[in-house]
């Protein structure tokens, strides 16, 4: 089984950038501890800061994966493209954010990607993105693991 973490722009300094609002660990962290907490499931990891890039992967993935886990960054706020591409792929999407966008600026409040999502986590730091892969293993039919 396979589950696609997606990440947008300026996650690649995730652990570097704005400590305060997105933590200290990085994504090399985490994957290791998904990896860990489920070997039985192949976790693809792509990040970009290139819209049309993001969308690529979504088509790519979007009718094999059994998941996909997608930060678009603040394209969440801005792309009706990264909507849509989420519109018409099979795979269920689970939108993860690693601040509370609702704590944040106005313009954070509204996501194009959201209404076509089966989930929205935000606030909980990386950590969303390990409660984003149990959603998918437990509540999207996918093969249980041995967590």
């Amino acid at each position: 089984m396979t589950i696609l973490i997606l990440n947008g722009p300026n996650l690649n300094l995730t652990g570097i950038r704005e400590t305060s609002i997105y933590g200290v660990s990085t994504f090399g962290e985490l994957l290791r501890s998904l990896q860990s907490a489920y070997p039985d499931v192949e976790f693809v990891y792509y990040q970009s800061n290139i819209e049309g890039e993001l969308i690529d992967k979504l088509h790519e993935f979007g009718f094999s994966a059994a998941g996909i886990i997608f930060n678009a960054g603040a394209y969440s706020h801005t792309s009706v493209a990264l909507g849509d591409a989420v519109r018409a792929i099979k795979a269920p999407v689970i939108e993860v954010h690693l601040s509370n966008v609702f704590a944040r600026e106005s313009y954070r409040h509204v996501s194009h990607i959201s209404p076509w999502v089966k989930g929205y986590i935000c606030g909980f730091g990386l950590y969303g993105y390990m409660l984003a892969a149990e959603s998918l293993i437990r509540n999207f039919q996918l093969p249980p693991t041995n967590v």
